[in-house]
């Protein structure tokens, strides 16, 4: 039950909104329940005194046996109905009775109809004869027989001027009125909690839904690239978290369906670059034993032979190469060494295909030495490749132009220009993707497998710098690269060791 997002929202704003109105109603009873007893308290008091200042006034001048006869004299009886009649008029669940000094119940004014109540018996019970004998106020809390109700009962005594004991006032106050009032009260809160209740648990249900929706379209479509399913995608709404998280997910899910479709590409290159050496290779071979081709020949195809060989070397080297970096064997150990002499010997080393090709070659440095503090082979290998690639792209006759400048930064930017086709704007993001080769019709690149660049910018991004590329397309290309300036004395150091 408590597995899902929902549920476990659900249940903790549901226990926090119950614990808070199951708070709300304990502070509210404490209070309503202390006002109660203060008002409650302060009432019968009031009307206790009330009632013995006005039934005092009028027996004065009575003795205790005239009391009685005056109570139930149709004259008292009218007074003490007037007076009392005020008094109750304050509360409707007063009671008031008069007594004599032995307790005998003389007039009442009841608004109970509990027939086991002290008034309906007719005469005051024992403890309050007692308390008031002592002349003292009694106070105390009963319960009825009939109804179980409780009631406040307070009773004063009743003297003449001598002092004499002539009767006793029993004032008593039902519950019953603030118990409807509390269970009024209590109905309110649990009713208004309930509607709460209701109320967040819909809410709840939209805003969990919402949340909830895209984190299941997630997972179904997590489910389908499991599967192999690549072009599933996330409905993506409004702009909050979720639908970050959303986006996210979309340009992950994008990701991995260009990898998906490079490492297909690749595998299919990979597959191509080594069954057309090998057959090649197997077929002059079988051709040279069988005696097919004349022994004069054999040079000629044994060379054919050997560059298909050297060609898959080159293709192994670069597979190896990529399991080393994506496996972080590959360390990189930063020495100072001149990039203007590498920029030379790489160029050199092209100068037959430059003839070849009849480039037009531009070589700018800022000056004469440029120290950088970096891999040495590492970046020979970086340095070359792009310099392959501009030299098997250029067209004839076109320019080939590499520069080495000095930046503000303390970096040295190295470009390598050629004329030739450009790489095309929608495939400029993905040049140093692995397994990506911008001549997927093979035309031109017959001997790359689209690794090169992708191992060239790893290396870069491990030194800690830069490397991007520049196309028109149609027109020219230019790569670039940046490497940590070194300063000349670490060079002469390095060199004198």
């Amino acid at each position: 039950m408590f597995k899902s997002v929902f549920a476990k929202y659900v249940t903790v704003l549901m226990a926090i909104i119950t614990c808070g109105f199951a708070l709300l109603l304990f502070i509210v009873t404490s209070i309503v329940g202390n006002y109660s007893a203060e008002s409650k308290g302060r009432l019968m008091e009031n009307a206790a005194e009330v009632t013995q200042i006005s039934v005092e006034g009028l027996i004065t001048d009575l003795s205790r046996e005239d009391f009685s006869a005056w109570v139930t004299s149709d004259t008292g009886e009218e007074r003490l109905a007037q007076l009392l009649s005020t008094v109750t008029q304050q509360d409707e669940s007063l009671s008031i009775a008069v007594a004599d000094a032995d307790g005998k119940i003389l007039l009442s004014y009841e608004q109970t109809d509990d027939e086991g109540f002290y008034f309906a018996s007719g005469v005051l019970p024992e403890q309050m004869l007692r308390a008031i004998t002592d002349r003292s106020t009694f106070s105390d809390t009963v319960t009825s027989e009939s109804s179980q109700k409780e009631y406040m009962i307070y009773a004063v005594d009743l003297q003449n001027a001598q002092g004499e004991l002539c009767g006793i006032v029993a004032v008593a106050m039902s519950d019953a009125h603030w118990g409807a009032t509390m269970a009024d009260l209590t109905k309110t809160v649990i009713s208004s909690a309930l509607l709460v209740l209701l109320a967040s648990m819909i809410a709840a249900y939209f805003i969990t839904e919402r949340t909830i929706a895209p984190l299941r379209e997630m997972s179904t479509a997590a489910r389908n690239f499991a599967a192999g399913n690549f072009d599933s995608r996330v409905i993506v709404r409004g702009k909050d978290e979720v639908a970050q998280l959303a986006e996210a997910f979309n340009q992950m899910a994008e990701s991995l369906e260009n990898l998906e479709t490079m490492r297909n590409s690749f595998i299919a290159n990979v597959s191509h670059d080594l069954r057309t050496p090998m057959t090649t290779i197997a077929g002059f071979i079988d051709g040279i034993r069988d005696g097919v081709i004349p022994p004069e020949e054999r040079d000629h195809y044994l060379e054919v032979v050997s560059i298909e060989v050297r060609r898959l070397s080159r293709l192994v080297a670069s597979l190896l190469d990529l399991s080393r970096i994506e496996a972080g064997d590959r360390k990189f150990t930063m020495k100072p060494f001149d990039i203007c002499e590498m920029a030379r010997l790489i160029l050199i080393s092209f100068e037959q295909k430059i003839e070849e090709k009849h480039l037009e070659v531009a070589f700018e440095c800022d000056e004469d030495r440029m120290p950088v503090l970096a891999d040495r082979d590492a970046i020979y290998q970086v340095f070359y490749n792009i310099c392959h690639n501009a030299v098997k792209f250029s067209r004839n006759g076109g320019s080939l132009r590499i520069c080495l400048i000095g930046t503000k930064d303390k970096k040295i930017r190295v470009s390598v220009y050629n004329d030739g086709d450009g790489i095309p704007k929608e495939d400029q993001p993905l040049v140093f993707e692995r397994f990506y080769k911008s001549d997927k019709s093979r035309g031109l690149d017959r001997s790359g497998v689209g690794l090169g660049l992708f191992i060239s910018k790893t290396i870069i991004t491990a030194h800690g710098e830069k490397i991007w590329v520049s196309s028109e397309p149609g027109k020219n290309c230019e790569f670039f690269f940046t490497l940590q300036r070194a300063s000349h004395n670490l060079l002469h150091t390095a060199e004198d060791k």
